[in-house]
């Protein structure tokens, strides 16, 4: 009955975020949210989004906080972490467990805030959740869920996101096509990929590719909740 009522809405980049209503699932595979999805398994206290570097800093020299994220790609002056999974894999569970962690990229995290400003709920996205939101998804049964591909910094679409999209729309409505095989060709012969796969740039080590393509490897979703220190994302289960 909810393939029924459900109206899947399709977008791309910051102009879509800023475009949806009700239900949003912003997607970046490329890294923000298969980031905040270990850091939510390795049992973080808080995960904080912060568009502006400044005031991520800010939580950084005030109130205890790791700063982690990039602008372009490379970790912003004075963040203790880069927009890494392998960074973060390498610190490991014991390192995270319980730390207070401000996140600032230059899609995901942009996303997510023009996403807040129109949309009842709003849910953060990539291959590693993606069966788990589309589990909670299913039994909220809102009207209408709109999922968002944010590409490369907002402003250029790229396979990752785009088939990770698609994925997640397959997940809450069969009759929607998708391939992995399809899918995995795509995405490793563009340039989003292969800026990693070549090997010669430290920010974009190759080991990421393969955490990001990882499909559900945890078992709950990322939804968005605001409080006194702005918006955080919380690990949810149906």
């Amino acid at each position: 009955m909810y393939f029924q009522r459900m109206q899947i809405h399709r977008h791309s980049l910051l102009s879509g975020a800023a475009a949806c209503s009700g239900t949003a699932v912003i997607v970046d595979v490329f890294r923000a949210f298969t980031c905040s999805s270990m850091l939510l398994h390795f049992g973080v206290e808080r995960l904080i989004l912060e568009q502006e570097p400044g005031k991520a800093l800010e939580l950084k020299k005030n109130s205890g906080f790791l700063a982690l994220g990039e602008i372009d790609g490379v970790m912003v002056p004075g963040f203790d972490f880069g927009n890494s999974p392998t960074e973060i894999a390498g610190a490991g569970k014991d390192f995270f467990r319980g730390r207070k962690i401000v996140q600032r990229t230059s899609a995901g995290v942009r996303g997510i805030f023009s996403a807040v400003e129109n949309c009842k709920s709003v849910y953060a996205a990539g291959f590693s959740t993606a069966k788990a939101l589309a589990e909670l998804l299913k039994k909220e049964n809102p009207k209408n869920v709109h999922i968002v591909a944010m590409g490369h910094a907002g402003k250029f679409r790229t396979p990752e996101d785009e088939q990770c999209a698609s994925y997640i729309h397959s997940l809450l409505n069969p009759a929607s096509p998708y391939d992995h095989v399809s899918a995995l060709a795509e995405i490793l012969s563009h340039e989003s990929a292969q800026k990693f796969l070549r090997g010669d740039k430290g920010h974009f080590p190759a080991t990421d590719v393969t955490w990001c393509l990882q499909r559900d490897v945890f078992p709950f979703a990322m939804k968005v909740f605001t409080g006194p220190e702005g918006i955080e994302l919380r690990a949810v289960k149906g």
